[in-house]
């Protein structure tokens, strides 16, 4: 299984547009311990470095097929940029805009896409995930949305997937567990969550090799939201931002949680300082994993 992160920042990514924080700034034009670090991670950083909109390419070794999560609206940019296939067929985690919006990149791109969801009634929606995508997107004809329940495995582009119910108020969204068969290599993504997720889902995704776990912002950011931040630590640290994100720390502690072999936190802001946005452990666009 190859794992490339294609995007892995959160609404705005990292540089955001027309921001002049010294993240960004730090983002457009690397100093030279940015450039060395990037370059370990096997990243060329001509050009900067980014966290554009969250989306992850996963290719079969055994099939020769490959599986998108979610369609982020930086869809184009993230296939021009990076040496990996077009899809095979995709999931979509949730409906929120950078999570769905590249879908429209298929007009033209595919003879045919299957793109599968969670079939679960949103109570907020009165629709499910895959309900919503199919009434978004009835005019791509390539595409065809394909309902799973959540929490029962299926099968797609050769990999053994399962949705997670997380936690991401007001709407339902999902973490994936992703299991190749054939070599026994599990990818497992948190999905948009706060730190309070449901010991079932975490269950599920206990025991990978790789987690991509989502972590906003630092810590101290909680203060500055109008609902701060819960589920704090043995030491008081928060490690939820408000109510539907994980800071730094609560994703660091959900890694360790369900037990990941190695792990990369993923949908951060450029609001993190930029001593501390580009720690190892916080992926950035381009980063791929043999598992």
């Amino acid at each position: 299984m190859e794992v490339t992160l294609l995007g892995t920042g959160d609404t705005t990514g990292t540089p955001t547009v027309q921001c002049d924080c010294d993240t960004c700034e730090r983002a457009r034009d690397p100093d030279e311990e940015l450039r060395a670090n990037v370059r370990e991670r096997g990243i060329d950083p001509t050009g900067g470095v980014e966290r554009s909109r969250f989306s992850v390419a996963v290719e079969n070794d055994t099939t020769g097929e490959s599986l998108l999560v979610d369609l982020s609206p930086d869809f184009r940019h993230q296939f021009l940029r990076e040496s990996v296939p077009l899809p095979d067929a995709a999931i979509i985690t949730h409906i929120h805009f950078d999570h769905l919006d590249g879908l429209g990149n298929a007009y033209r791109l595919f003879d045919e896409l299957p793109v599968h969801a969670a079939d679960e009634t949103d109570p907020v929606t009165d629709e499910s995930v895959a309900e919503a995508v199919r009434s978004r997107y009835d005019y791509l004809d390539t595409v065809s949305v394909h309902a799973q329940t959540p929490l029962e495995p299926f099968t797609v582009a050769g990999f053994e997937v399962t949705l997670v119910p997380v936690t991401h108020p007001p709407l339902l969204c999902y973490g994936l567990r992703i299991e190749e068969p054939q070599t026994g290599a599990v990818l497992s993504i948190s999905g948009d969550t706060c730190y309070d997720v449901p010991d079932r889902s975490k269950s599920v995704l206990t025991g990978a090799d790789l987690a991509l776990v989502e972590g906003i912002v630092h810590p101290e950011a909680c203060e500055y939201h109008p609902k701060g931040g819960t589920h704090h630590n043995e030491d008081g640290v928060p490690r939820t931002f408000g109510t539907k994100h994980m800071t730094l720390p609560g994703a660091r502690d959900f890694a360790a949680d369900i037990e990941a072999d190695d792990y990369r936190i993923v949908h951060t802001a450029h609001y993190v300082p930029a001593d501390r946005a580009f720690a190892d452990d916080i992926g950035l666009d381009g980063e791929q994993f043999m598992l």
